[in-house]
């Protein structure tokens, strides 16, 4: 079954329906994260994509596109399906803000993005009143590490890309402001080591989901305990967390904060607003090295 398509759409205003990438290509030292989000019922599509870069700044944009069907384009930017659940084409041709000389700067891609492990759905974790009290932040929810390959280029520089990364595709209401925080985080230490995990804290309780890949399978995560250390204006720092997995098995891992890029979502009517930090984190577990996305979105209100 190809869980790839766009499904049809329910009544709320915020129906949505994202895809999203990143990776982190270590050689070049070039991290990337990038989004399409259909709300036909707006009738609207959000986009954001961005690049941090070796000296520490960054380019990106994030702005809305009109809905004009559900082609997973928005702002010169096209997710392709080459083959269902295994390979996508990720193209780009235009300007992104260079957020340091304060200008745009010309930018294309062109990468493939091939899965490494099977498709992972939180439904392996999630159920019952947990998915009862997730159902404002896209409940359905799957998820897939794997590898991004190709071009970039930078006004004049030109990069040959390959890193390791993560896609992920959810459906159903989601509202930006609803949850207290929600922590997503995920990191590939190899193409045989990988891990996803997603808090979600809503005023009902909290919700915890993800895997961790080793040996070949997606070991679904059923806890999380995650220890935050914040910086002075809120920012993460550093986190340690235990994941307990459905064998029973405890994964122990600590994580540093490396960049960050911070990301404002105003609610439809400008008073409520929350801040999400998309960051390039360096993990460790049981003695491995590996990178990938911390991502906290925590309400400023």
């Amino acid at each position: 079954m190809d869980t790839d398509v766009v499904h049809p759409k329910k009544d709320n205003v915020e129906w949505n329906e994202s895809f999203y990438f990143s990776f982190y290509d270590k050689t070049n030292d070039i991290c990337s994260f990038m989004r399409i989000g259909l709300k036909p019922n707006k009738p609207l599509k959000n986009m954001f994509c961005f690049f941090m870069l070796p000296d520490g700044s960054y380019i990106g944009l994030k702005e809305d596109d009109k809905y004009d069907g559900d082609l997973l384009s928005a702002k010169n930017m096209t997710f392709n399906k080459i083959e269902p659940e295994k390979r996508w084409n990720l193209t780009f041709d235009g300007n992104l803000f260079d957020f340091s000389s304060k200008k745009p700067v010309d930018v294309s891609f062109n990468f493939e993005f091939e899965s490494l492990n099977k498709i992972f759905d939180y439904r392996e974790c999630v159920s019952g009143f947990k998915e009862k009290i997730s159902q404002s932040v896209a409940s359905e929810h799957l998820e897939q590490f794997g590898k991004a390959v190709g071009k970039l280029k930078i006004g004049q520089k030109e990069y040959s890309i390959s890193g390791l990364g993560e896609r992920d595709h959810s459906w159903g209401v989601r509202d930006w402001n609803a949850p207290k925080m929600w922590i997503w985080l995920t990191c590939q230490f190899s193409e045989e080591v990988a891990l996803n995990v997603t808090k979600l804290t809503v005023s009902e309780g909290e919700v915890d989901a993800g895997f961790v890949h080793l040996g070949g399978e997606n070991l679904p995560i059923i806890k999380a305990t995650i220890n935050t250390q914040y910086n002075q204006d809120g920012s993460p720092n550093s986190f340690d967390m235990e994941l307990f997995d459905k064998k029973g098995d405890v994964h122990k891992v600590k994580a540093k904060i490396i960049k960050n890029v911070k990301l404002p979502f105003t609610s439809g009517d400008g008073k409520k607003q929350s801040i999400m930090h998309e960051t390039l984190t360096e993990y460790e577990m049981n003695g491995k090295k590996g990178y990938g996305i911390a991502e906290y979105l925590i309400r400023d209100f």
